[in-house]
Formats: structure tokens, C-alpha cells, sequence
């Protein structure tokens, strides 16, 4: 059985034999609910691909905890690099989207707010909002044993998105028009993989994203819902690749 993971702030100069310290929201996750005690193990990530594990020494109060060091541990990064895109879905959709993602292993993930989103970020509400992708995408990195924690950011919108594909080698966009699988993409450095909303990219946006490098490509005969897009497209690459 896998050790609890926890996310600790900053393991940079974690080594065997130190000790680390947990407190905070993490630090009442292991004592309060985990209910973790001295002399049982637990890993520790910062989100950059560092893995501690460490032997817990002592505890105190709802949200303090000592560990040991006994084995550090860096995962490498995954090649190709995938940043998804993701549109902008309604409601708890919107957390379930970038939950299914972190779980496949997207490395980084932005928030797009296509022409066709009926979800608005807007004003007071995007810090809140981004909060809450960053929240999800933390719990689902804990959940899955990732050592890695995806960025989030954004919103962006198609108008900005368009120069930031050319930071990528190969960017992608989901379409259910597409003539080619993701069998016959390029999949390479970094890919960007873009995923339209609820009610799907339109003709003249589509255009707009492909005069700026996207390539549009087809998962395979059903038309997937926003929410699990990515998490079915991150799958193929994984086994098209080498990242898995």
C-alpha cells in the first residue's frame, strides 16, 4: 500500500537523516485526519518533483508535525511536455475537468475562455476561481502520488492564446470535424492540447486557432464532454509516447 502524500512548501535542502516540519492545512491533514503517529511513514512532495520520504517522530496539537528524513527522491520530467488548455466549463465541471487532468498528468493547465464559454471569469471572480483549479489540482497531484504539481493559470482568452502557441512545438485542438487521429500527430517538446467548452469550438474560431499552428485532431468516434476530454486525450499521448 502506497504512504500518505502531503505537500510541504519547500523540501529543497531535505536530506536523510534531517528533519522536516508540517503545519498548516497539510500539517491538520496528517494529524487531525490521518491521524498519523510517531514511528509511522509518510511522503512529502513540493510540487517541483522532489519526493521525501520521512519517518514521523512527533506530533502536537490539531496541525504540527516532525518527521525524519529517510529517503529523498527526484522524479524526472516527462517528455513530451503537454500544456492543456482548458476551456472554461460550467460549475463543478470546472474542478472535475482539471481533476481528471492532474490525474492523467497534464504539466501545466490554462484557463481559456473561449468565445463559446458560458462560464465568465470576470473582474473579482478570477482569483477566486483560479483558487479553486489550483485547489483541485493539488488534491488530485496528492491523490494520484504525483510528484509533480501542474501550474494553473489564466484566463486567457482566444485572442491571447493565439501568440502563446508559438511557444509550443505541437498544439493540438480537440474537434469532432477533425480529419486526423491523434495517432497521426506530432508529439514532440512541449504540446500544447486544446479543449473547446460545452458547446464546441466554432467555425470561425476554430480558424483563428489554426491559422495560429493548432492542428486539429479527433479522439475517436464519440464526442466527449469538456470535463473528460483532456483526461481521454492525455491517456492516447501517454501511450503514444514515452511518458508512460
Amino acid at each position: 500500500m502506497s504512504l500518505p502524500v502531503f505537500i510541504h512548501p519547500d523540501l529543497r535542502g531535505a536530506a536523510p537523516g534531517q528533519s522536516v516540519h508540517l503545519d498548516g492545512a497539510e500539517g491538520r491533514h496528517a494529524v487531525t485526519v490521518k491521524r498519523l503517529k510517531p514511528a509511522e511513514q509518510l511522503e512529502l512532495i513540493d510540487g517541483t518533483g522532489r519526493v521525501v520520504t520521512a519517518e514521523v517522530t512527533a506530533t502536537a496539537g490539531k496541525d504540527q508535525l516532525d518527521a525524519a528524513v529517510t529517503a529523498v527522491r527526484e522524479e524526472p520530467a516527462p517528455h513530451p511536455k503537454v500544456v492543456v488548455v482548458q476551456a472554461i466549463p460550467k460549475s463543478e465541471r470546472a474542478e472535475l475537468a482539471v481533476d481528471l487532468a492532474t490525474q492523467a498528468g497534464a504539466d501545466e493547465i490554462i484557463a481559456w475562455q473561449a468565445d463559446r464559454c458560458v462560464a465568465k471569469w470576470e473582474g473579482k471572480k478570477i482569483p477566486k476561481a483560479l483558487a479553486k483549479w489550483e485547489a483541485a489540482a493539488q488534491a488530485a497531484a496528492k491523490q494520484s502520488r504525483r510528484a509533480r504539481i501542474p501550474q494553473v493559470r489564466g484566463p486567457v482568452s482566444t485572442g491571447e492564446l493565439t501568440p502563446l502557441l508559438a511557444q509550443a512545438d505541437h498544439a493540438l485542438v480537440l474537434h469532432e470535424e477533425a480529419t486526423r487521429s491523434i495517432r497521426e500527430a506530432q508529439l514532440s517538446g512541449t504540446v500544447y492540447l486544446l479543449v473547446g467548452p460545452e458547446g464546441g469550438i466554432g467555425s470561425a474560431e476554430l480558424e483563428r486557432l489554426t491559422q495560429a499552428g493548432a492542428q486539429p485532431i479527433k479522439l475517436g468516434p464519440q464526442v466527449l464532454r469538456t470535463a473528460s476530454a483532456a483526461m481521454v486525450a492525455l491517456a492516447a499521448i501517454g501511450a503514444l509516447t514515452e511518458r508512460w
